[in-house]
């Protein structure tokens, strides 16, 4: 679990291998953490990202960095929670394992991750953080390659999400050993 530290910073700002862009599914630019990732690495994301046709939910895609610090952008489609009966948690899930999947296939040792969906798609910040850790934790158990996972948190509520879900995950896994 030390590989995972949370923070409170500018995901554009980081020097990672890979940050992680909330996206919607044109990849074209939005707002939030998307806009903000787009405006950073200049107009080279938007046009490579027009020749990747898109990204359905839960999937993942990447792209260089530009002009951003890290080297590579992984664009992921969160879910718009409607609720959550509607699968959001297994696509939210999804996000993460397909954006640690991909990065760890492309020879990378460190990632950040923004809050996806916590934004105008909805999704309640104290599961989502839960969805988050523990899927970035169980990825962790079944590759050493990833050095580094990031979770960066746009405010004190995110903050106080991510430090409980991981406290949480770090009890579980003391309690089964």
């Amino acid at each position: 679990m030390n590989r995972i530290q949370i923070i409170q910073d500018d995901i554009t700002r980081l020097s990672v291998d890979a940050i992680v862009n909330a996206a919607n599914e044109s990849l074209l630019g939005g707002g939030g953490v998307d806009g903000a990732i787009h405006r950073a690495a200049g107009p080279e994301l938007l046009i490579e990202c027009r020749t990747l046709s898109g990204c359905p939910t839960g999937q993942a895609k990447i792209t260089k960095g530009h002009r951003l610090p890290a080297r590579f952008v992984i664009h992921t489609v969160g879910p718009i929670w409607l609720g959550g009966h509607e699968g959001e948690a297994e696509l939210l899930a999804s996000c993460y394992r397909n954006s640690m999947q991909l990065a760890i296939a492309k020879g990378l040792s460190s990632i950040a991750f923004p809050a996806i969906s916590c934004g105008v798609y909805g999704y309640p910040i104290e599961p989502a953080a839960q969805i988050a850790v523990k899927t970035i934790a169980e990825t962790l158990q079944s590759s050493d390659q990833m050095e580094k996972v990031y979770l960066v948190c746009f405010g004190d509520k995110v903050l106080t999400a991510y430090t409980q879900a991981l406290n949480q995950c770090l009890s579980k896994s003391q309690a089964s050993t």
